[in-house]
């Protein structure tokens, strides 16, 4: 079995201190959960745009409620923050949005097209290297978690999220803090697509959430960075205003923020929101 690096387990452990912990209720939250087994209210088409990053733990939930709701389907489009609010603002016709921060969200609420949603998540960023780590980067000497600087090889080829997708602002902020703002050689439009870059070996390393680390396996070796920890981005949801599937959307919702799915996220690699 392969062992995590040392700055993995440093990062659980840090961030574990940090807010609420996943049996807390967020503000807010509803104390019933998503409506019961064959509830005639929630049935059709449920359509979710969420980003990327939420691809494994959103599957896992929507398969529940599909499972509690027998005439429900619940479809996905998941992608880059940025153009999934995009589509909203054009109209496509969804009932559930769920970005990777709160400044994509806040163009759908300006838009008049959403109300009440609510942060439900957090994630931070690792570097993430190939599993054969072909520049042989490590941990330095010393103890304690290194800065970003101090793990990435000069001649290291590094992807990113582009920047106008919220792991490429988070990313850009972090390489800002750590002195490396010449460091990304490739730009991909989402977060699964920096990680794909990895797994194949295409780059040297990239930068990645902390949850697409958990999905990724021992396909990829990971390393917490100081300048990861002390940044973060929330995660916000809401039903659209004009869901097609209001009921249903509002059941996700419940799960997604309910004892169960918190569960779900933090098994995930997700932190609950502070």
């Amino acid at each position: 079995m392969r062992r995590r690096p040392a700055a993995l387990l440093v990062l659980g452990l840090v961030l574990s201190g940090c807010g609420s912990t996943v049996g807390d209720a967020p503000p807010g939250a509803a104390e019933e959960g998503p409506a019961g087994p064959g509830d005639p209210g929630i049935t059709g088409t449920l359509t979710v745009l969420a980003a990327a990053s939420l691809t494994d733990v959103f599957a896992v939930l929507g398969e529940q409620l599909e499972a509690a709701n027998p005439q429900l389907e619940v479809r996905f489009s998941f992608a880059g923050s940025s153009a999934l609010a995009a589509q909203v603002l054009q109209g496509a016709p969804a009932d559930v949005l769920a970005t990777a921060d709160e400044a994509q969200m806040a163009r759908v609420e300006e838009a008049a097209l959403v109300e009440g949603a609510v942060v439900f998540a957090e994630n931070a960023l690792m570097l993430a290297v190939p599993a054969d780590n072909p520049d042989g980067v490590a941990l330095p000497g010393g103890g304690g978690t290194p800065s970003l600087a101090e793990l990435v090889p000069a001649d290291a080829t590094m992807a990113v999220c582009a920047p106008e997708v919220p792991c490429g602002a988070l990313s850009a902020a972090v390489l800002e803090a750590a002195g490396l703002t010449g460091a990304p050689d490739t730009y991909e439009d989402d977060v699964r697509a920096v990680l794909t870059k990895v797994q194949l070996g295409e780059v040297d390393a990239g930068l990645v959430y902390v949850s697409d680390v958990r999905s990724a396996g021992d396909s990829v070796l990971a390393f917490g960075f100081r300048e990861g920890i002390a940044a973060r981005n929330s995660f916000p949801i809401g039903v659209l205003e004009d869901a097609p599937n209001a009921a249903a959307g509002q059941a996700f919702v419940d799960l997604v923020r309910s004892e169960e799915g918190r569960q779900a996220l933090a098994d995930a690699g997700f932190l609950p929101p502070r």
